[in-house]
């Protein structure tokens, strides 16, 4: 009987369930979906409910499918920042409010009326953001007193995944650094944060170490799912974090980075220390090998191509797109996309800003439009990228996400980010980092070195050409967010 370990990515979009052998091959999958609840403009919400119901029927497919493997612990990741609030019987409050939610612009201000931007940054990496944690419990204090008044434990979404599975709660540092109150040099709850703000710290979960046994599936759980009952389940990492250990990139390794083109994009640099931006432009998060990393985050990296052909060639195969870019040429003769088409990250860190395409005329052609939204998005995360290469330089970046695919985009990436990429041969994300994180916590593999060994190797080395025409663009990409600035 071949023992496997499953792992679990608690998404937005939906969940991810996998089961994966000692030797990193998946032998079994399952997806399942659930609503996004959007009350009011700028509010997104889940029910922790649909999460819970759509995760116990993934694990249930897992297992139906392991035919005779045996099932030897359960790994979690899940989406960051999210606020899911219990009263004391354990039932979830309201609806969870997710790490893209928008409403805590007044709670942002009064926590940095309270504790200064720069101490904020200085104990826990970033200022205070309106995705994060710590806001929304805030705006719940002052918006829904009486569900405030109810509050017994506030949870990350898989946290309360991993309580309702065992019964205990508990969550790890890569997960808890994106809440806005852990201390980042003791990895550990800022209680003088936290009492500045007239909160008590008694509503957080204790903090384990990623590998750990967060607790064991409870009986009545193990018969629905078909799983064992006892089986340990490890706490397991956020989504970037996790994502990042499934493509072997860890703190001992301060080289090599991530570079992810989904709906945004992320640059994911690991560090040692936990060296933050002063001015917050960039995020420091826990990493789950006990290091650090740093995130940039373009909003919308692949949604603006999607936002393109949804709004403008809603019939074009996205092929079609690339392949219409390669017909304009590197600086896509002149034109200038601004990609704030969901407000931006880093390292503006400013939900208001918007889109533009700048110095069109009647020359230019579909093709120069693409090009200049692939190359819009390189010139946003360059800008992230060179406040991170201030503090943990990389000088290789592991290309993911459907971005990735593409050719020309990886070219253009290179050439803008003058960063050699690297494309995977398998790309499994973050609920194959929490299966790995959870073979280290049952001893399956003694450290996360030894387990990355079994990881596929590279494939498809992108060199980044010189090109003085990105390099000029890109002196003029960064003049239009302060130019275009005055015209909101």
């Amino acid at each position: 009987m071949t023992d496997v370990v499953v792992g679990l990515d608690l998404g937005t979009g939906g969940v991810r369930a996998i089961a994966v052998d000692l030797q990193g091959q998946i032998i079994a999958q399952t997806t399942r979906s659930y609503p996004l609840l959007t009350p009011q403009p700028g509010w997104t919400e889940q029910n922790p409910l649909d999460w819970l119901e759509a995760s116990l029927d993934a694990l249930f497919g897992v297992a139906q499918q392991l035919n005779g493997h045996r099932a030897i612990a359960l790994g979690l990741s899940g989406q960051m920042h999210g606020m899911v609030p219990l009263d004391a019987e354990s039932r979830v409050i309201r609806p969870a409010i997710l790490w893209n939610d928008q409403r805590t612009g007044k709670a942002v201000d009064a926590i940095e009326a309270t504790i200064p931007q720069e101490e904020l940054i200085q104990r826990t990496g970033n200022p205070a953001i309106t995705g994060f944690q710590l806001p929304k419990l805030v705006w719940l204090q002052t918006e829904e007193p009486q569900a405030y008044a109810r509050l017994w434990q506030i949870l990350l979404p898989k946290d309360y995944l991993g309580y309702v599975l065992t019964g205990e709660s508990v969550t790890e540092p890569s997960d808890a650094s994106g809440v806005g109150c852990l201390n980042l040099a003791n990895r550990q709850w800022d209680t003088d944060i936290l009492n500045a703000l007239n909160i008590n710290a008694a509503l957080f979960p204790s903090i384990v170490e990623s590998t750990a046994i967060a607790g064991r599936l409870k009986s009545e759980i193990a018969t629905r799912v078909g799983l064992p009952a006892g089986l340990p389940v490890v706490a397991g990492g956020g989504d970037n974090a996790a994502a990042a250990i499934a493509l072997g990139i860890s703190s001992s390794n301060l080289n090599r980075g991530s570079l992810s083109i989904g709906t945004s994009g992320v640059i994911f640099a690991p560090c040692v220390r936990p060296i933050p931006d002063p001015k917050g432009r960039v995020h420091l998060f826990c990493h789950v090998d006990g290091g650090y990393h740093l995130l940039g985050v373009t909003l919308a990296a692949g949604g603006s191509l999607r936002w393109y052909r949804d709004t403008f060639a809603p019939n074009i195969p996205h092929t079609d797109l690339m392949d219409m870019a390669e017909r304009s040429l590197p600086g896509a003769r002149g034109v200038l996309f601004l990609p704030h088409l969901s407000g931006e990250r880093s390292p503006h860190l400013d939900p208001d800003t918007r889109g533009a395409w700048v110095n069109l005329s009647l020359a230019h052609t579909q093709a120069d439009i693409i090009r200049a939204v692939l190359e819009g998005v390189a010139f946003s995360l360059r800008e992230a990228l060179e406040v991170i290469s201030a503090i943990a330089p990389v000088h290789q970046l592991l290309a993911t996400g459907g971005g990735a695919r593409s050719n020309i985009w990886l070219q253009i990436l290179a050439d803008v980010l003058q960063t050699e990429l690297i494309a995977p041969k398998a790309e499994e994300g973050a609920a194959y980092g929490a299966a790995i994180l959870a073979m280290v916590g049952v001893g399956a593999y003694p450290n996360l070195e030894a387990a990355f060994k079994m990881l596929p190797q590279d494939s498809n080395v992108v060199q980044p050409q010189a090109n003085l025409i990105y390099e000029a663009g890109f002196k003029r990409y960064k003049l239009l967010y302060d130019a275009l600035k005055v015209v909101r």
